[in-house]
């Protein structure tokens, strides 16, 4: 069946970038957090990673020949991508079935049910991601302990979690302090966690190749996390027993991830500057408030899709001017 070619009116930009380009480019810009992931959890890393990539291109070839009878479009990068975001944002433990369960969700709940690339109006990796957890609390808040941790156990929480629990229990933050890993730990990703969790320099160093090849704008991420700094360091400047320093949750949870891979999915996010201001300054805002007062101990995830909601009404207010109008 054709589809009609829509033109939209000049001027017409011409670059030589494709969406293949571009998938491909951020796959390259995930390297170095995945191959440390490996090096910190080992064969467990890898069979995550290859078990989300391949259900979320076979659910994206099955769905688009079987059930929408369109050519399969398995090979842009797109799929694979949803694939490594979904295993970065799961433990290295999860069963084998919970990875497909959260590849089908993804792939056909998140993605093609919109009407696939370019519609969804979630991350479809956040949308698996938030369902598991939702669905399997206990397996998706059971995090390995990694190959060079100096402590003899299987599980252990995460230093949010550690926090959470503390602050609960009516501890005042510098005790707890005592039970958390340095900010060098953090930054260098010794900690329990998930694979893209305990990455936050090799993230980093993704993001500054992304910006190199303009894959993405600086704006959303810095946003993201100078918000996050700036809230955060406005309630430990008020009440530093009960909330802590804000490096740390800059270092820890998703932060990184989220603001770095996830919050600037083009499809997702606001077009212009302005509205990806407001778009940052949400999750960050919204972060920090689950983080500190919500249930769960992390809150980026939930954050994101729920500033992804709102993108069409930013979107929709802060338009850009149109090329040779005038006020």
């Amino acid at each position: 069946m054709s589809k009609l070619l829509t033109i939209s009116p000049s001027p017409h930009v011409h670059t030589s970038d494709s969406v293949n380009k571009i998938m491909y480019r951020v796959l390259l810009a995930l390297v170095p957090a995945l191959a440390w992931s490996v090096f910190m959890f080992g064969f467990e890393a890898i069979r995550v990673t290859l078990l989300a990539v391949a259900a979320c291109m076979a659910f994206e070839f099955l769905i688009q020949k079987f059930l929408l009878k369109e050519v399969p479009q398995i090979t842009d990068g797109s799929a694979a991508l949803t694939g490594i975001l979904l295993a970065f944002n799961v433990p290295a433990s999860l069963p084998s079935w919970m990875i497909i369960v959260g590849a089908l969700v993804a792939i056909g709940v998140g993605k093609l049910s919109f009407g696939g690339l370019g519609n969804n109006p979630f991350n479809p990796a956040l949308v698996g991601r938030v369902f598991l957890l939702i669905s399997f609390p206990v397996h998706m808040t059971s995090w390995p302990v990694t190959q060079h941790a100096a402590v003899d156990a299987l599980t252990t929480a995460t230093p949010l979690a550690l926090l959470k629990e503390g602050v609960k229990a009516g501890q005042p933050v510098s005790e707890v302090m005592l039970n958390l890993p340095s900010n060098m730990d953090l930054l260098y990703g010794n900690m329990p966690g998930s694979l893209g969790e305990i990455s936050a320099l090799f993230l980093l160093l993704g993001f500054a190749y992304m910006v190199w090849k303009k894959v993405i704008t600086w704006h959303i991420p810095v946003f993201v996390l100078g918000t996050i700094f700036i809230f955060q360091g406005a309630l430990w400047m008020l009440n530093p027993e009960n909330f802590i320093e804000p490096v740390f949750h800059l270092l820890t949870g998703g932060a990184m991830l989220g603001a770095i891979f996830m919050a600037t999915d083009m499809v997702t996010s606001p077009m212009t500057v302005k509205g990806q201001l407001i778009f940052g300054v949400g999750i960050g805002v919204l972060t920090v408030l689950i983080r500190n007062f919500g249930a769960y101990p992390e809150g980026i995830s939930f954050a994101i899709l729920i500033m992804n909601g709102f993108t069409p009404l930013i979107n929709a207010y802060i338009k850009p001017k149109r090329f040779g109008g005038t006020k």
